[in-house]
C-alpha cells in the first residue's frame, strides 16, 4: 500500500507538472499574434514575421542542435516530419488562409485540431477513448466558436477551408510527433535536439516560401505601435523568436510527454482564449459577451479532458493520457 501510494503520489505531480507546462505553452504562443500584429501593421509582411520568427529561434537553438547531432542519424524522419509539419506547415497553411478567410474562421478550424487527435488515436492507433475526452474536445471547440465569433464574417472559400483544415491536420503532427519516443526511456529522442532540428528545417522551407530577401528590414530599426504606445520592433521580434517560438515549443513538446498528445491538444486550445484577452488587454480589442462566455466553456473543456487522466495500472482508456511518462535526462546527447 505505501508503494501504490507513493507511485500515485509521483504519477499525480507530474501529472500537475505536465499541465503546468501545457498552460505556459498556450500562454507563450497565445502572445505570440499580439506581438506580432503590430510590425505587420509597421509594414512587415506576415509571412515575413512567420520566417523570422522560426529563423531566429532557429538560430537561438542551433547549439542544442550541434549537441545532439546524432539524432540526425537516429532520427531522420523525425526530425524532418517535426520541421515540415509541426513548424513549416503549420505557419504556411494558417497565414495563406488568413488571405482567403476570416481570422476567426481559420483560427476555429486550425483549432480542431483536438478533435482529430482522437480520430488519430481511435481509428489509426485503435485505442479506445473516452467519453470525457471527447467531451472535454466537443466543449472546447463550442467555446472556440464563441471566442471567435465564426458567425461574424462568415466566408465559405472553399480553399481557404482547405488551407485552414491543413493547418489543423499540421498540428495533429505538432501533438504526435512531439509524443514519439515518450515511453523508450534512455533511448527516447531528446525533446530539446527535436525542437532545434525541426526549426531548422522549418526555417529552411519557409525561406523558399516567404523570400526573405525581398523583406523591408528598415522596420525592425523604428518602432510599431501598439495601441498608442510606440513600441521597439526589434523588442516585439524578440518576444516572438525567445517567448512565442523557442520557451512555447520546448514546453509544448515536454507537456505532450508528461501527458498525452490529446489531452495536451485540448489545454493548446486556451491558446485562442490567451491570445483573445492578451488582444484586449494590450491592444483594445475588446471582448464580448459571447466571447467571455465562450473563454470559459474553452476553461471547462480543457479542465474535463484533462482531469479524466486514470492512474498508472488503470484499466481505463489509455487515451485520455495514461500514466505518467519519465523523460530521459541524457536523451540522445552526443
Amino acid at each position: 500500500m505505501p508503494v501504490h501510494t507513493s507511485e500515485s503520489s509521483q504519477g499525480n505531480r507530474g501529472k500537475g507538472v505536465g499541465l503546468g507546462l501545457a498552460l505556459a505553452s498556450a500562454l507563450a504562443f497565445g502572445g505570440s499574434g499580439v506581438a506580432a500584429k503590430p510590425l505587420i501593421e509597421a509594414g512587415l509582411d506576415p509571412l515575413h514575421v512567420v520566417w523570422l520568427r522560426v529563423a531566429g529561434a532557429a538560430l537561438v537553438m542551433l547549439p542544442l542542435a550541434v549537441r545532439h547531432r546524432a539524432l540526425v542519424r537516429r532520427r531522420p524522419a523525425l526530425l524532418t516530419g517535426f520541421g515540415l509539419l509541426a513548424v513549416a506547415g503549420v505557419q504556411a497553411c494558417y497565414f495563406a488562409a488568413l488571405s482567403r478567410i476570416p481570422v476567426g474562421v481559420a483560427l476555429l478550424v486550425e483549432y480542431l485540431a483536438p478533435a482529430l487527435v482522437l480520430g488519430w488515436v481511435r481509428f489509426v492507433q485503435r485505442r479506445p477513448v473516452s467519453r470525457a475526452a471527447a467531451l472535454g474536445v466537443v466543449l472546447a471547440a463550442g467555446g472556440l466558436a464563441c471566442v471567435v465569433e465564426v458567425w461574424s464574417g462568415l466566408s465559405f472559400d472553399a480553399l481557404g477551408l482547405l488551407l485552414a483544415l491543413g493547418a489543423a491536420c499540421c498540428q495533429v503532427g505538432y501533438f504526435v510527433l512531439s509524443d514519439q519516443g515518450s515511453e523508450a526511456g534512455d533511448q527516447a529522442p531528446d525533446p530539446l535536439g527535436v525542437i532545434a532540428y525541426g526549426l531548422l528545417v522549418g526555417a529552411a522551407v519557409l525561406t523558399v516560401v516567404a523570400r526573405p530577401w525581398s523583406m523591408d528590414w528598415s522596420v525592425l530599426a523604428g518602432s510599431a505601435d501598439m495601441n498608442g504606445t510606440a513600441v521597439p520592433a526589434v523588442a516585439l521580434l524578440a518576444w516572438i523568436v525567445l517567448v512565442a517560438t523557442v520557451v512555447a515549443y520546448i514546453t509544448g513538446v515536454v507537456s505532450v510527454r508528461r501527458l498525452s498528445p490529446q489531452v495536451a491538444g485540448v489545454v493548446a486550445c486556451l491558446e485562442a482564449v490567451i491570445a483573445t484577452v492578451l488582444a484586449w488587454v494590450l491592444l483594445g480589442e475588446h471582448l464580448s459577451a459571447p466571447q467571455v462566455l465562450g473563454g470559459a466553456v474553452v476553461l471547462i473543456g480543457a479542465f474535463i479532458a484533462q482531469s479524466s487522466t486514470p492512474a498508472k495500472g488503470s484499466a481505463e482508456p489509455v487515451a485520455t493520457g495514461g500514466a505518467e511518462r519519465e523523460l530521459s535526462a541524457r536523451g540522445t546527447a552526443a
